[in-house]
């Protein structure tokens, strides 16, 4: 399976088999829920600070969110134009 956004790991993978709420998570972590919603929705980033209170509340490492942010970032925004190999 691959890989999704971090919102959607964040709400399939975490928060639904523990079944918590996005306002318990907020409420939990100490952010606003808007955060934890926009993430969810893909309208937001994982930032290093979210990864550093994802990581302590559910267990997965900084560098899991982090590498999720990076990768669903690195598809979403690959250029459409190539260019070739620059050459002595």
């Amino acid at each position: 399976m691959p890989i999704g956004e971090p919102g959607e790991v964040l709400r399939e993978e975490f928060l639904a088999p523990l079944d918590v709420t996005q306002v318990k998570l907020a409420r939990h972590i100490g952010i606003p829920v808007h955060r934890i919603g926009e993430i969810i929705l893909g309208r937001r980033a994982v930032t290093p600070e979210t990864a550093w209170l994802l990581s302590d509340a559910l267990g997965a490492t900084v560098q899991f969110w982090l590498n999720l942010q990076m990768n669903h970032d690195l598809v979403a925004q690959r250029p459409t134009r190539r260019v070739r190999r620059l050459r002595k």
